[in-house]
């Protein structure tokens, strides 16, 4: 059997995508260092982080076929509600998928995170 423990996203600045995450979404950082931001989990859950670019990444569409998805026990409503008035602009609608209600936005650099209602 294989598990995802960990993903790491990156960023073409990590500053600013920091503020992005935390500021906006709400996520808790966990520890960082120059060259990543690591967001807290969920002992035995899979974490995630955002990091400087293992290469150079100019003129290079980052977040293109990559979706990480989230589970929420709020409602998405209220969530996606929560988000827009935190300046998020690129909340997509709410959807039905096989394993609940979502929906989805885009962070700085394209990457999409969807965020599923557990509840």
């Amino acid at each position: 059997m294989k598990e995802l423990t960990f993903a790491s996203l990156q960023v073409k600045n990590l500053e600013a995508s920091k503020d992005f995450y935390e500021k906006k979404l709400g996520f808790e950082v966990g520890n960082t260092n120059p060259q990543a931001c690591i967001f807290k989990y969920d002992e035995g859950k899979a974490s995630f982080a955002i990091r400087t670019p293992l290469e150079p990444l100019e003129d290079r569409e980052l977040g293109i076929g990559v979706a990480l998805w989230f589970a929420v026990n709020e409602n998405v409503d209220e969530l996606k509600e929560k988000y827009i008035e935190n300046g998020i602009t690129t909340a997509g609608p709410i959807i039905d998928t096989p394993f609940g209600r979502a929906f989805h936005v885009k962070d700085l650099d394209g990457y999409k995170l969807t965020f599923l209602e557990t509840k």
